[in-house]
């Protein structure tokens, strides 16, 4: 059984003039997302694999992540592929992860997540928030067969 934990960047700025890959977050982003991971830690998987999309407030997100739920920062991986808006090009990224891996943790884009999460999940969701968190539990064995899954847990920051 395979394991996914998604977790959108947290809020960033559209005020500063940068390429979109190069927003930072802000203040209120910040707050939220180690709120988020303070309440996870009793959820994560003992073992479990980082992966962050190379956007700066996506790595920003994963690091503040990790700082507030006790984990090495050197655990992140960062993959380009997950600098994603299309749920089908995060769907193919997570379908090749080797399948020695059991559990994954991605920090990424929306509308991706929250259509991902929607396609996969079994609780729709609207709209997965800024530092949004969902736990979804697949059946299969193999990452490439992946389908139908259980959403166990959801974490929003206006819900702590």
């Amino acid at each position: 059984m395979k394991s996914l934990i998604l977790v959108r960047y947290a809020k960033s700025s559209w005020n500063l003039p940068v390429q979109d890959k190069d927003r930072e977050l802000i203040s209120i982003g910040i707050e939220s997302i180690k709120k988020v991971a303070k309440k996870a830690i009793a959820l994560l998987p003992k073992e479990f694999t980082i992966w962050s999309s190379t956007a700066k407030r996506a790595s920003q997100t994963a690091y503040l992540f990790c700082e507030n739920a006790g984990i090495e920062k050197d655990k992140i991986n960062f993959n380009d592929s997950l600098y994603t808006f299309d749920d089908s090009a995060l769907e193919k990224s997570i379908k090749k992860c080797d399948n020695n891996i059991e559990n994954l943790i991605v920090f990424g884009h929306n509308a991706a997540i929250t259509d991902f999460v929607n396609k996969f999940g079994d609780k729709l969701i609207f709209n997965v928030p800024t530092s949004g968190f969902v736990f979804i539990k697949f059946e299969q064995n193999n990452w490439a067969d992946i389908q139908n899954g259980k959403t166990l847990h959801t974490i929003f920051p206006k819900e702590i």
